[in-house]
């Protein structure tokens, strides 16, 4: 749909991502990162993108809205421009309630943190708020919220203040998810680390949110991440919790999860050793699942 489009020519540069500009009739901001950062207008990574919809007159609500963020997510036109959403980004649903557009996301963008999702949402937000009926906006992952954010409804207020830290270093893992057999695959990945991450913890995310290859599928079940994960010295504690356990579907594959977990952390050079613990103590089982080899 996106390459149909007739697309305007007039850009607004944007400082601090707040423009007074006025939009020629018909048409839509849609919000991307300066691909040269040296280019940047003020203190912002991002820049606006005129769009007409054509058809757009008939479009009211959470469909205006779908159309707008569908051709967010297929990127920009202008080639000094690039999306702030991870490449394979799709839609799965955008619904309305009152002022506030609750999208969820496919797996792609659960693998953002620090700056890079802050600048997503801040693209996705400020895309969907320059429509009169939307106030606010709530990002998904597949159904679950990002439980690293600090917010989860956000405005265009909250966005346009959010800081922008840097990233602090990285770290190059293997992390297992199910291929098309239903068997643990390695998914080979670089993540980034910003100010209070641990390599740890980062992987135990970057499991939760799932995989970012096609053909691979997440192997966590719905409403199950870790309480908590540390490292003391070269042993790894992973925390679970009982409650947790008791939101689980019956034919929740744990033993599989947790297998999946021991070996995306043990990838870390600095792990030798997994123990699991549920609520702080250290058990041989959770559910019917044995946790002690």
């Amino acid at each position: 749909m996106r390459r149909a489009l007739a697309l305007s020519l007039c850009l607004l540069l944007l400082s601090g991502c707040g423009g007074g500009t006025t939009p020629p009739e018909g048409h839509y901001a849609l919000y991307f990162q300066e691909r040269d950062l040296r280019h940047a207008a003020g203190d912002s990574a991002l820049r606006a993108e005129w769009v007409r919809l054509p058809g757009s007159e008939a479009l009211e609500g959470s469909a205006l809205a779908a159309a707008l963020l569908e051709e967010l997510l297929a990127g920009p036109a202008d080639e000094t421009l690039k999306s702030a959403v991870p490449a394979g980004t799709s839609l799965l649903s955008l619904s309305l309630e009152g002022s506030q557009a609750t999208v969820d996301l496919s797996s792609p963008y659960g693998t953002l943190s620090g700056v890079a999702l802050t600048l997503a949402d801040q693209a996705v937000v400020l895309t969907l708020t320059q429509l009169p009926e939307i106030l606010s906006v709530k990002i998904t992952v597949r159904g679950r919220e990002l439980a690293y954010r600090s917010k989860q409804v956000l405005t265009a207020r909250d966005v346009l203040s959010a800081p922008e830290g840097d990233v602090v270093s990285t770290v190059d893992v293997m992390l297992y998810f199910l291929d098309e057999a239903g068997a643990l695959t390695a998914e080979e990945r670089t993540l980034e680390l910003y100010e209070g991450d641990t390599q740890v913890g980062v992987v135990a995310r970057a499991l939760e949110n799932g995989p970012a290859a096609s053909g691979l599928s997440g192997v966590f079940p719905e409403n199950f991440r870790p309480r908590s994960v540390w490292l003391e010295e070269d042993l790894c504690y992973v925390n679970l919790s009982s409650a947790t356990l008791e939101l689980l579907p019956e034919d929740a594959a744990l033993g599989t999860a947790l297998e999946a977990l021991r070996r995306s952390l043990r990838s870390l050079e600095t792990v030798e050793e997994i123990r699991f613990l549920v609520d702080g103590e250290f058990a041989d089982y959770y559910g019917s699942t044995r946790l002690t080899s």
